[in-house]
């Protein structure tokens, strides 16, 4: 089946400003650009919007590592009949696990520095199912968490902050406090530490103290638990799960999934990424600028083969769709070049931010300042479908002034001196 011709005059077009010297050859030049421009734009929206991924993802797992996908409350009275509740939760097929505890916040001291941490009281045996506290542990474990013996695991950073190590006393003050003749004295309890974790979020390494869940409630005087945590088979389906059991589960409860617990977070996140996204699509309509050059200094240069192709019989909407077969080519090349690059600089971030430290002698992000000293990269198919039909909109936009300037041209105008 033969060509519409008028696809075929664009993309000899494309091919002869290539080829050609002179002023076709600067044409050719601007070409070129739009091409580089075009692809650079991809290219780095790709790999920048990659790697936002790619930290998002990893802070997520390393919150997720310590907290869980779903919790289940019982509004401001403790839990009685929690073994209940979770087996309710429990019929759900998306739950795979399930947990209680007790929480509540305290302040620290040790030696004079003061801090205030959040206090979770967990069940050692049952705390595995919701929570990876065991590969979490630099020194001591979970079972260490006896029950009556107020022994206590605390993050990296508040260790570090208060000089703290496995055996190390520290004191708890619960803000439940004992009332006597000369007032409400606060409820002062010596504390071991038995465990030092990390969990690889600052919040959580510098403010979560864990310990044995009956000791907890002893400590902060609940009969019962706060709740119960619970973990699905598919950590990004938990809001759809947590309505589920809100539907299905009986009794005045409260359920909350991951995503509402840190809205503000996420919600920053997005934010980000959409900016980043609008900042970096003005590299692409730069470069559709050099495009809509381009286009203009070939129109004003084929206006002789313009004025014959009229005289042979071509219509204006012809001639317009050449020039916009001939700027969408240059698009759709760049566009291509663009999402090849930038998919392989994704896909291997890692040996590139490599290959830059070791060529100009610095570290990317140091140790001993950022806690992820790498740059992760999650390459999605959707950012990338749309990252391309962008470019290609943009391209294909471009052309449109230049092709309707191409179709207005007077045949005996623009023959008058050849």
């Amino acid at each position: 089946m033969p060509l519409p011709y008028e696809l075929f005059i664009g993309l000899r077009y494309t091919r002869a400003s290539r080829r050609a010297g002179g002023r076709n050859g600067f044409i050719s030049f601007i070409s070129a650009l739009s091409v580089a421009g075009i692809a650079l734009g991809v290219a780095a929206l790709i790999t920048v919007l990659s790697v936002m991924n790619g930290f998002q993802k990893e802070v997520r797992d390393r919150m997720l590592s310590v907290l869980a996908h779903i919790e289940v409350l019982a509004g401001r009275a403790p839990m009685t009949d929690w073994q209940s509740v979770l087996a309710q939760a429990r019929r759900n097929p998306a739950v795979i696990g399930g947990a209680p505890y007790v929480a509540g916040q305290a302040m620290l001291t040790h030696e004079g520095s003061v801090r205030g941490v959040l206090v979770r009281g967990i069940d050692p045996a049952l705390e595995p199912q919701v929570a990876d506290f065991a590969r979490k542990m630099l020194r001591g474990n979970l079972a260490d968490l006896r029950p009556g013996e107020f022994g206590v695991a605390i993050g990296s950073e508040l260790a570090d902050q208060l000089l703290l190590d496995v055996g190390s006393k520290l004191t708890l003050i619960a803000p439940q406090g004992t009332a006597t003749p000369a007032g409400l004295v606060p409820r002062l309890r010596q504390l071991t530490v038995v465990a030092v974790f990390r969990a690889g979020h600052y919040e959580y390494d510098s403010s979560l103290l864990l310990m044995n869940i009956e000791d907890a409630a002893k400590l902060f005087r609940v009969e019962g638990v706060s709740g119960v945590r619970l973990k699905t088979r598919d950590m990004l389906a938990a809001p759809e799960v947590a309505n589920e059991l809100a539907r299905t589960m009986s009794g005045d409860l409260m359920i909350r999934d991951w995503s509402a617990e840190n809205r503000n977070w996420f919600a920053a996140v997005q934010i980000e990424k959409r900016m980043m996204f609008i900042i970096l699509t003005l590299i692409m309509a730069v470069a559709a600028f050099n495009l809509v050059s381009m286009l203009v200094m070939t129109v004003t240069d084929k206006q002789s083969d313009i004025a014959i192709l009229r005289t042979l019989g071509a219509t204006p909407a012809s001639i317009m769709r050449i020039f916009v077969v001939q700027g969408a080519s240059v698009g759709l090349l760049g566009t291509v070049l663009g999402v090849v690059l930038g998919v392989l600089l994704a896909l291997n971030i890692g040996p590139a931010t490599a290959w830059v430290e070791s060529v100009f002698g610095f570290q990317v992000l140091p140790k001993g300042i950022y806690f992820i000293n790498y740059l992760p990269s999650d390459l999605r198919l959707p950012d990338v479908v749309a990252i391309g039909g962008t470019a290609c909109v943009l391209a294909l936009g471009s052309t449109l002034y230049p092709s309707w300037r191409a179709s207005r041209v007077r045949p005996a105008e623009a023959l008058r001196y050849e």
